[in-house]
């Protein structure tokens, strides 16, 4: 891959829900690096699972919890008022001096680029710095809470839904990823393949590995 010759510096806001945000954020990060840009992951994910793939000088890991995710009762069930009442609880309450932080540090490092999987705040602390911002994914966070919002009815749990589409309405694009849900807060949207992590193990141990996936969650689900 050849460099470029106009490197940026990039912020990279990663999810800390699951692992599945921070596989694919690093791929598209390894393929940044290498390019010649600089990029700069703010997560709350774990910080092992970004270093030991992501050896190098350009690289930075920032840790800040910025969204909450869903919560889960256990690997089968959500917890639909808990996962509410946490995003609240971790932004909407303190959405205000959240956001004038991120503007001020996305000015103060030269950001000139805000990529997000999917962090809602993100988008806005990007618009207001004057900053593009480019999403990727193939769902957002008001899609996922509001059908929660079927059975927490509450101004609050709706103003947060809201909040979420307008934050996500401030992008310049949504790189969408295939398995999409509607996600009609982005203005602009283009259509990219799949992206995923190279195989580094072998077909018999991705097997060994989902026989005991099955036999743990055949005993969680007979413990029920």
């Amino acid at each position: 891959m050849e460099p470029t010759t106009d490197p940026l510096s990039i912020a990279y806001y990663c999810t800390g829900h699951g692992l599945g945000h921070a596989t694919r954020s690093i791929e598209v990060c390894k393929h940044l690096v290498e390019r010649g840009h600089t990029v700069t992951v703010v997560t709350g994910a774990p910080a092992k699972v970004f270093l030991q793939e992501l050896p190098s000088a350009r690289f930075v890991l920032r840790k800040a919890v910025l969204d909450a995710g869903a919560k889960q009762l256990d690997p089968f069930t959500v917890d639909v008022k808990g996962s509410l009442e946490q995003y609240y609880n971790t932004v909407m309450v303190h959405r205000d001096s959240m956001l004038a932080a991120e503007v001020q540090w996305l000015r103060s490092n030269h950001i000139d680029l805000v990529v997000s999987d999917v962090v809602p705040l993100a988008c806005a602390a990007a618009a207001d710095a004057g900053i593009p911002a480019v999403c990727v994914s193939n769902f957002s966070w008001d899609f996922i809470y509001s059908e929660y919002l079927t059975t927490q009815r509450t101004p609050e749990y709706r103003q947060l839904v809201w909040q979420i589409a307008q934050d996500y309405s401030a992008a310049s694009l949504l790189l969408r990823l295939p398995g999409y849900v509607p996600m009609p807060a982005f203005m602009a949207i283009e259509d990219v393949p799949l992206v995923v992590r190279h195989a580094r193990k072998s077909s018999i141990q991705v097997s060994t590995a989902c026989r005991q996936i099955q036999q743990i969650c055949g005993k969680h689900m007979s413990a029920n």
